[in-house]
């Protein structure tokens, strides 16, 4: 019966970056930045069979640096019409084999590509927004691999609300209900 549930997560996390509009496409990530939450929204471009997910950043962000200094992430999925929540929890991964980044580049659409390409590094202070330069010879392209250790599912619903943790123990997801 829980298995369900998990399978549906996994729909939901697919859809998420396969159908235009879907509530899962844009998402919270966490990470820890010196001892500190710091989260930002994100844009999930690929879920894996394992259930992994991938998203691109600038390889300049201070996301890549609190990966660098701590792989924990936290993820947290919501769609307001279906009262389903659904927050991961796991370790992130910098992709950095050379034909995978290639692969994932050649999925940017090319008024995108521009984005990995500032002079200067996402997040630095500047006086004015017309200011920003681009290269056109050099990108900062990094695609994040987000592997999963949990997946906790909730469906707000009448009259008994639905949660459910599950696990991963080496390939394997094991489910829990949890007391919403």
């Amino acid at each position: 019966m829980k298995n369900q549930y998990l399978e549906e997560a996994k729909r939901e996390l697919i859809n998420g970056h396969a159908k235009k509009g879907h509530p899962f496409r844009y998402f919270v990530l966490a990470t820890n930045e010196n001892g500190k939450p710091r989260q930002r929204t994100v844009v999930l471009r690929k879920t894996l069979l394992d259930l992994s997910l991938v998203i691109y950043t600038d390889k300049r962000t201070q996301k890549i640096k609190d990966i660098q200094n701590n792989s924990e992430f936290s993820a947290l999925f919501y769609d307001s019409k279906k009262l389903l929540q659904i927050r991961i929890e796991g370790k992130a991964e910098l992709i950095t084999d050379k034909e995978q980044i290639a692969d994932y580049w050649h999925t940017v659409q090319q008024a995108s590509k521009k984005d990995y390409t500032t002079s200067i590094a996402p997040g630095s202070p500047i006086k004015n927004p017309d200011e920003v330069s681009y290269q056109s010879d050099e990108n900062y392209f990094c695609p994040v691999k987000l592997v999963p250790n949990t997946i906790e599912y909730l469906r707000l619903n009448r009259p008994n609300h639905l949660r459910v943790l599950f696990s991963r123990i080496d390939a394997d997801w094991s489910g829990e209900f949890l007391v919403p």
